[in-house]
């Protein structure tokens, strides 16, 4: 049997279809925590839920039973309000990760896919006149000006690329700095028990039944829930930031296919892949699709920026294409012409 905690929220709900689909008995761990699902989800009746705090060790310890894999994507996520979410941000994320892996470990349980992100390595990679390069945080006069993009230390603003699992982390804000401790967390897990741990690390995760009206909700939520309310989405910068939208379908199937592995893996091992569509496109153009398969207003870029947003950040997928043999299924246009209509979650 699987275990998905977080299974009831938007990426953990699909990835349950898929694992149902393909023939899993799954059971659910969720707390249904309102600032995370808005309105309380109905439980999928095809699985044994279990209500309950990832950071409660009775509770998930009894979830554990019987369990032969664990799909761990419990988690708070986004940039957050501000500073003061802090705290919440490292007990559910991080206190919660410790609390499964502990349990896991009384439990004898050996494989575990951990839900991780992008966000671990900051800003994405970039080619500069002397070759590849990690710049520094932008700067603010820059910013002010309408310089977006980044410079590399003699000033020369540079050419963004695609990044690889091996480029170095750089977590620039709580969140990230929470996803990338569940990854060391899960490491320490697999040297310490002999557990088999992959952590995939999502690109701009979008689909049906995403959270809306949320400070907490992904990018496509906002713009999508501003052309709902007749308003115009509004895009900060100028745009042309550069991100991988892949579709939450997508992402489930590389979770399977990551599930899948972890039962061929030597013990001790940690692997960590990136799951992107490996189509990159802008926000801007993105806001653009959304209305245009709307029918709303078309996008509205304000120059606005927040002194924490990366630029650019875009994935190279080959290593999970190449080892373990997957692939996505949903091309840009049409995951966004079903998102433009498909219901979100209030």
């Amino acid at each position: 049997m699987l275990l998905v905690t977080g299974g009831a929220g938007f990426i953990g709900s699909t990835i349950v279809e898929a694992a149902l689909a393909a023939g899993h008995s799954v059971r659910v761990l969720d707390s249904l925590r309102s600032d995370v699902h808005g309105a309380k989800p109905e439980p999928d009746p095809r699985v044994d839920f279990v209500e309950g705090d990832v950071r409660d060790h009775a509770v998930v310890d009894a979830a554990l039973d019987s369990i032969d894999a664990v799909c761990h994507q419990a988690a708070k996520v986004g940039l957050g309000v501000d500073f003061q979410d802090a705290p919440d941000y490292v007990s559910s994320n991080d206190v919660g990760t410790a609390v499964v892996l502990a349990a896991m470990d009384r439990a004898r349980i050996d494989r575990l896919v951990i839900a991780s992100s992008m966000v671990v390595y900051g800003e994405g990679a970039y080619r500069g006149p002397s070759g590849i390069v990690r710049p520094a945080a932008r700067r603010i006069d820059d910013l002010d000006a309408g310089v977006f993009d980044p410079r590399d230390a003699a000033g020369d603003l540079l050419t963004p690329e695609l990044i690889s699992e091996d480029a170095p982390l750089d977590p620039r804000n709580v969140y990230a700095t929470t996803k990338l401790a569940q990854e060391h967390l899960a490491t320490a897990w697999s040297r310490s028990t002999g557990g088999r741990a992959i952590a995939l690390r999502y690109h701009n995760v979008y689909g049906p039944g995403m959270p809306q009206n949320t400070p907490y909700a992904g990018v496509a939520s906002l713009f999508r829930s501003a052309i709902e309310r007749g308003e115009a989405p509004r895009v900060f910068e100028d745009g042309a930031q550069r991100r991988d939208f892949v579709h939450v379908r997508d992402v489930a199937s590389a979770n399977l296919a990551a599930l899948d592995a972890t039962k061929a893996q030597e013990p001790r091992t940690f692997r960590a892949y990136n799951v992107g569509s490996g189509d990159v496109h802008t926000i801007g153009e993105m806001a653009a699709a959304l209305s245009r398969h709307s029918g709303g207003l078309p996008p509205v870029t304000t120059g606005e920026y927040r002194a924490g947003d990366v630029r650019h950040i875009t994935a190279s997928s080959a290593r999970l294409r190449r080892e373990l043999g997957w692939a996505p299924a949903v091309s840009f246009d049409e995951g966004m012409r079903e998102f433009a209509s498909a219901s979100l979650r209030p």
